[in-house]
């Protein structure tokens, strides 16, 4: 298997509070790995590195082979929050769209979405990332009308309707139930067989069952195998005794 995102010796700070310090990573195709650590401990920063929406103060990231910057289209974002308000008048179909199309939030974004400019094969495109999620039964309501849970399967739809390679997600958990939580980690356990996944969450024992290997994320990086980690691991890297909780699947 390649290599399909390098990370090598990488910095990151905000106004010279370093965040981010000597970031070795190397991701296979094909492998889903989780990123788990403390709050402010650098995850979301690195996800936005990979991106490419931030630069590295020192060191190198390439993504297939190339910057992150040029390589966006291949990758399929779901962040913790939505980018747009809940109450915004826009309908579950054309938040998919967005994905499609890649819509850039500028002065004539919400035309491209208009019933009557879109392509057939787009709609085609849409509904059968509805159906991957199993969301095809909500896709005429409007965003604000959905649960925690239904948003979440909407966002995942939106990030694969573009095909991607890679698929990142940023907490896709965090504001759901342990029995929506099962099912959207199995849903990405099935997508996992076309594409390589990145999933922050602060749930240790819960990804472990999914994933293949953890990257603890406290300013530096060390990876897991997740047979072992242990309460050891995380007391490590939380500086604190944090309780492992088994899930029920």
């Amino acid at each position: 298997m390649q290599n399909i995102i390098e990370i090598e010796s990488v910095d990151f700070s905000y106004d010279r509070i370093a965040t981010l310090s000597g970031i070795d990573l190397s991701v296979t195709e094909g492998e889903f790995l989780g990123i788990v650590g403390p709050n402010a401990g650098g995850k979301s920063t690195l996800l936005k590195l990979i991106l490419g929406q931030l630069q590295p103060d020192k060191g190198k990231i390439s993504v297939l082979g190339k910057e992150p910057c040029k390589m966006s289209r291949h990758i399929g974002y779901v962040p913790q929050y939505p980018s747009f308000p809940r109450d915004f008048p826009i309908s579950v179909e054309q938040v998919v769209l967005l994905g499609r199309l890649g819509v850039k939030r500028d002065a004539n974004w919400l035309s491209r979405i208009w019933p009557s400019q879109v392509s057939r094969s787009d709609l085609i495109a849409v509904n059968q990332a509805l159906r991957e999620v199993e969301a095809e039964n909500i896709a005429e309501r409007q965003i604000g009308s959905l649960s925690g849970g239904q948003l979440q399967r909407v966002l995942l739809a939106r990030a694969l309707v573009g095909e991607p390679e890679i698929l990142i997600l940023d907490e896709p958990t965090a504001n759901i139930d342990q029995r929506m939580e099962n099912e959207i980690f199995d849903l990405l356990k099935m997508f996992n067989k076309r594409m390589t996944i990145l999933v922050v969450s602060h749930d240790v024992a819960f990804i472990s069952d999914y994933v293949s290997r953890v990257a603890c994320l406290n300013r530096t990086l060390v990876c897991h195998r997740t047979d072992a980690v242990d309460g050891q691991v995380i007391q490590d890297l939380y500086g604190e005794h944090v309780r492992m909780i088994a899930h029920s699947h």
